[in-house]
């Protein structure tokens, strides 16, 4: 009878220790295996968010199966207490795994709200935009430009959220005037400038920050990262250029830079002013003319007067030989690039040509033809906003 009990109870456990293996392996498999969600949500843990509160808050919102199961693989894990404050993107079909370690991993947050601070020649602006997790793109919640409006309540009511991402977004083309100009009224941002620094040793680019950032710190971050594109970039130069060291080409990248905005001209756009410079002929651009009348401190805001093109100033390369001493804006990568290595052409002229872009020409025949075209394009434009306002 003994024997026949001890036998059952033996098998009993026996069943149990197969029943818990297999719970088990489910219970891994739960956890690691592709998870229930099936279009992307944006998940917040709020401060002082518990584990239960967490996994619960999960469950509901389709990101996980079982909440039990996400509590018991984040114990399991070492994790449960390493909750972090934030928004994250929680992708369709993420698993437990996945979600706890978005939850658990710290630094900034991967959804939500980012605020930006777009830097660029007509003005400087500030965007508060959120992102929508099912595109997995930004969505512009409003913007404004603090010089001229003051801020809106939609970004009154979140700009001292903890989780808020700061970001300030440099243009290609904009001064270092204007950088400097435009910082000062970063309200979000710390610290004094003591000086503006050099024209074009800035870098365009998007540069994340936190609340308070120092202002100072971050022009040295941009004039780092402009340098070290610099010297990258001049160490692949091609051979034959007329200019012999990096802050001559930063002079030709930033009259590049201001003379064309479509990339695939760049490269012709400096083949006309190497050609140009080569020949012993004056680069005779209107950038730097208009560079000589407002130093790099805002915008001309209309055409040039015939006087202005005489006017001798030291950037006017109507008047000048050669290039002007100093950039007249803040090149981006792509026009430094296209300033060590023109394009292979005979192109001595060019000119708008009514679609963004510009005609270009060999000889000067050719170029007066071609500004005639640009003259007739005007005048209809012209004829037609004339037009417009009468009706």
């Amino acid at each position: 009878m003994w024997r026949s009990i001890a036998s059952n109870a033996l098998t009993l456990f026996i069943v149990l220790l197969v029943m818990a293996a297999g719970l088990l392996a489910w219970g891994r498999e739960e956890f690691s295996g592709a998870g229930p969600l099936e279009q992307a949500i944006c998940f917040r843990v709020e401060r002082g968010d518990s584990l239960s509160a967490v996994s619960r808050a999960l469950e509901e919102q389709g990101a996980v199966s079982d909440a039990r199961i996400f509590r018991i693989g984040a114990e399991y894990s070492g994790k449960a207490d390493d909750l972090k404050f934030g928004s994250y993107l929680v992708l369709p079909g993420a698993s437990m795994a996945q979600v706890l370690d978005s939850v658990t991993a710290g630094g900034q947050s991967t959804c939500g709200r980012e605020v930006n601070f777009r830097i660029s020649v007509a003005s400087a602006e500030v965007v508060l935009r959120e992102l929508d997790p099912a595109t997995n793109r930004y969505v512009e919640v409003v913007a404004f430009d603090p010089a001229i409006t003051a801020a809106p309540a939609e970004y009154l009511e979140v700009a001292e959220a903890d989780d808020i991402r700061w970001r300030v977004t440099l243009a290609e083309g904009v001064t270092s005037w204007q950088v400097v100009d435009a910082l000062k009224r970063a309200e979000f941002m710390t610290g004094e400038i003591a000086e503006v620094p050099p024209e074009g040793t800035l870098a365009p680019d998007s540069y994340e920050v936190a609340r308070g950032a120092d202002r100072a710190e971050l022009l040295a971050l941009m004039a780092e990262r402009q340098a070290a594109t610099l010297a990258e970039l001049w160490a692949q130069r091609v051979e034959g250029l007329p200019y012999d060291t990096p802050e001559e080409a930063l002079i030709m990248a930033s009259i590049i830079e201001k003379e064309t905005s479509v990339p695939e001209e760049r490269r012709r756009v400096s083949a006309v002013f190497v050609n140009r410079l080569e020949q012993g002929m004056r680069l005779q651009t209107d950038p730097t003319v208009i560079y000589g009348v407002t130093k790099g401190e805002g915008v001309l805001g209309r055409g040039l007067r015939q006087s202005e093109l005489r006017r001798e100033t030291p950037w006017n390369t109507y008047v000048i030989d050669g290039l002007p001493p100093t950039p007249i804006a803040n090149p981006g990568r792509l026009s430094i690039a296209a300033a060590l290595d023109p394009e292979e052409s005979d192109y001595l002229y060019f000119v708008a040509d009514g679609t963004g872009g510009h005609a270009f020409a060999r000889t000067l025949a050719e170029h007066n033809e071609n500004v005639a075209r640009w003259r007739a394009i005007e005048r209809e434009r012209g004829a037609q906003e004339e037009s417009g306002v009468q009706d």
